[in-house]
């Protein structure tokens, strides 16, 4: 009986050892897997702003998501000289451009956080005194301050600037090196918003930064990874 339980005490002993000698499970996904997380994010992003008309109520709500909480998307105002109209912008805005065009640039930023950067040309004709001053004096976001004619928005193009995936990803071996460094800007966006009528009144290019897609990243996984 002595000789029985000491055999399974040294079992034990030796499952237990085993036990903490066994590595942690790495903290860094390999392979593919860091990848992955980023291009779900950057797509889930990409998605949220093709389906919906307003920008900054999108970035709000990745805001509130991914942000320490109860901030608000701030809007701050760079005042540049005016940019030349783009051809895609008069084309878009149609013969109306002819009556005067104004030019806007704003950051937007969720805390310190800047997440996009907005360029954006208007028609101050097709919108109320009221909406042309805040636009003019104030740093409210251009999606903010035009919310009352209840626009619609018609995305032109979407262009992904950052791909942590290389083509034919899925056939290739798992890589071991480290993915590629997140570039400045990640994504790029052009639409142009319309009221309910169908009239134009604004042409806008929006980049979204590296920022959009550090903040969102699973916390396992340091940002040095990245670099």
């Amino acid at each position: 009986m002595q000789d029985g339980r000491s055999r399974s005490a040294g079992l034990i002993g030796l499952i237990m050892a085993a036990w903490i000698c066994t590595p942690a499970p790495a903290a860094v996904p390999d392979g593919y897997a860091a990848r992955l997380e980023a291009l779900a994010l950057l797509q889930t992003l990409n998605v949220e702003l093709l389906s919906h008309d307003s920008a900054t109520a999108v970035l709000q709500g990745w805001c509130d998501a991914h942000g320490p909480g109860g901030l608000k998307m701030v809007a701050q105002r760079v005042r540049v000289r005016d940019k030349p109209l783009p051809e895609a912008a008069r084309a878009a805005l149609g013969e109306a451009a002819a009556q005067g065009v104004r030019y806007r640039r704003v950051l937007l930023a969720c805390g310190d956080k800047v997440l996009s950067e907005a360029d954006n040309w208007y028609l101050p004709a097709r919108l109320t005194p009221e909406m042309n001053r805040q636009l003019e004096e104030t740093d409210t976001p251009f999606g903010v301050a035009v919310k009352a004619l209840d626009f619609h928005r018609r995305n032109l193009s979407s262009t992904l600037l950052y791909k942590p995936l290389t083509p034919g990803w899925e056939a290739a071996p798992a890589p071991k090196t480290a993915p590629p460094a997140i570039p400045p800007s990640v994504l790029e966006h052009s639409a142009v918003l319309s009221t309910p009528a169908g009239a134009p009144f604004s042409y806008v290019v929006e980049t979204y930064t590296a920022q959009t897609l550090t903040m969102a990243l699973p916390k396992t996984v340091p940002l040095g990874l990245w670099r």
